[in-house]
């Protein structure tokens, strides 16, 4: 009885209402299942797609800031200062309130605007992630590359990259994890992501443990998944990696 009453906690709220944490009710958020499923779909899609969407413009910019050319390296310097320097939720807001229906005229939804903020911020920090990693590479490859009569591009293409590549999967990886979890924010603009779904199921019941705690999780388990994968493909790309089978036949 004594450790009934020690573990019996209850908030009371401003408002009046009490609400024992160590009585949930699951069966809550399980009447709103298919809205956390949808919410799993539209945060996967988000993410992904401004990831790799920033994989590409990253790459492009951390070339410029490479660049000796002052009209590319200048341009591409200020836009990484841009949108490392600022909040992604005002870049969000300011894309989906006033960039997109200035140009267009109306606004062209949630997704668009949530995957072009995520683009365009996640281009920024992959920049700086190309660039550093083009960087550690020795600067004789270059000299080699170019003496064997490769121009700039294809030594650039065919042997720095591929080398720079290995030394990028680490931070490659936690930038993904990070846009993951960054990607929460567009539930300011209505999407309806795993934040989402928590938000409506707090507001319809008055229940606030329950749907935050399952968001948590849901994220806790993606971000899980996203860094046995990016350990697997480290693993795959590291020098000392060997094969199963090629390893069974040195062991005979």
């Amino acid at each position: 009885m004594l450790a009934t009453h020690l573990i019996d906690v209850t908030l009371k709220g401003k408002w009046g209402f009490r609400m024992d944490i160590f009585d949930l009710r699951w069966d809550i958020v399980w009447n709103y299942r298919d809205m956390f499923i949808r919410g799993i779909g539209v945060t996967l899609i988000l993410t992904l797609s401004g990831y790799f969407g920033g994989i590409l413009l990253g790459l492009f910019l951390g070339l410029g800031k490479l660049s000796s050319k002052k009209w590319i390296y200048w341009p591409s310097k200020l836009y990484v200062d841009l949108f490392r320097g600022t909040p992604m939720l005002v870049q969000i807001l300011l894309i989906h309130l006033a960039v997109i229906p200035t140009i267009f005229g109306h606004s062209l939804g949630y997704m668009v605007s949530g995957i072009t903020a995520l683009i365009l911020n996640c281009a920024a920090y992959n920049a700086e992630i190309f660039r550093a990693g083009i960087q550690s590479i020795a600067k004789g490859q270059m000299e080699a590359a170019r003496s064997l009569g490769l121009t700039h591009n294809q030594a650039m293409r065919k042997v720095i990259l591929p080398q720079a590549f290995r030394r990028m999967i680490p931070p490659l990886g936690n930038e993904f994890i990070a846009l993951l979890k960054d990607s929460s924010l567009v539930t300011v603009i209505a999407a309806p992501d795993i934040l989402y779904a928590s938000k409506v199921v707090a507001g319809a019941s008055f229940r606030f443990w329950e749907p935050y705690i399952v968001a948590a999780l849901l994220y806790l388990i993606l971000t899980y998944g996203v860094t046995k994968i990016v350990a697997f493909i480290e693993k795959r790309f590291s020098n000392s990696y060997v094969p199963r089978k090629a390893e069974g036949r040195e062991a005979r």
